[in-house]
């Protein structure tokens, strides 16, 4: 996976931050918009599988976008920046 300088800082204060203000394991909400295809909607299901997962969507309103809401347990600030890296994979997916 190639990462720019600034997606790596990123990830890097994301975790930093993490660690700093969060006793682990912890519930984690994670958030991403994703064009409106349900192809799109399982392959970030399919990411969250083996976990203890809630996973939410809704619909923009003109039905163009899905915005996807995941709560789920996370052990650790890498366990939660992997998850964004293998999100990220998904084309067309911004993360919240």
């Amino acid at each position: 996976m190639d990462q720019d300088k600034n997606t790596i800082e990123f990830y890097e204060r994301l975790k930093k931050q993490l660690e700093e203000d969060t006793t682990w394991p912890s519930p984690y909400l994670f958030k991403f918009i994703v064009p409106a295809n349900l192809e799109k909607i399982a392959e970030i299901r399919a990411i969250f599988d083996a976990t203890d997962a809630e996973i939410n969507t809704r619909d923009s309103a003109k039905g163009t976008y899905t915005s996807v809401s995941i709560k789920v347990t996370m052990q650790s600030p890498d366990e939660v920046v992997k998850k964004y890296l293998e999100v990220s994979s998904v084309e067309g997916v911004i993360s919240l």
